[in-house]
């Protein structure tokens, strides 16, 4: 039987915080996948053009990344090794997303140069998600 380390309040306290930021990207996901005519209605229409334009390869990534993001963050909370494997496919789900946002669209023109704080702050995230999975299983955290 192998011995865990146990965690710090830190520990404790930036899994909690990155549950309530993918559960927030759930939420989003959520929202726009079952966005009504009301809703759509209060969008811009050049912003509402590229929502209705993603590809549907665009959109599994975009629910691979809040999905697997809530998921990895549960299986922190609950101390698994799996959370690093998941919080990995999360974040490339992230970076596929982006790619195709900033590379294949013209979500820049549409959004402007504000509508690259959110998607860095997101890939930040992912990427320090991964990291810090990765340094609790190896300390010992995670089992």
């Amino acid at each position: 039987m192998a011995t865990t380390t146990k965690p710090s309040k830190s520990f404790w306290i930036i899994t909690v915080l990155a549950l309530i930021w993918n559960a927030m990207g759930v939420l989003v996901y959520l929202g726009q996948a079952f966005m009504t005519d009301d809703m759509k209605a209060l969008i811009p229409a050049d912003q509402l053009k590229l929502i209705e334009n993603t590809p549907s390869w665009v959109t599994a990534a975009f629910a691979i990344a809040v999905w697997f993001g809530l998921l990895g963050c549960i299986l922190l909370l609950v101390r698994k090794k799996t959370a690093h494997k998941v919080l990995i496919i999360s974040l490339l789900g992230v970076l596929v997303q982006t790619a195709y946002s900033f590379f294949m669209t013209n979500a820049l023109e549409v959004y402007g140069n504000t509508g690259l704080i959110q998607p860095i702050i997101t890939i930040l995230i992912s990427f320090y998600l991964v990291f810090f999975a990765k340094k609790a299983e190896n300390s010992g955290i995670l089992a």
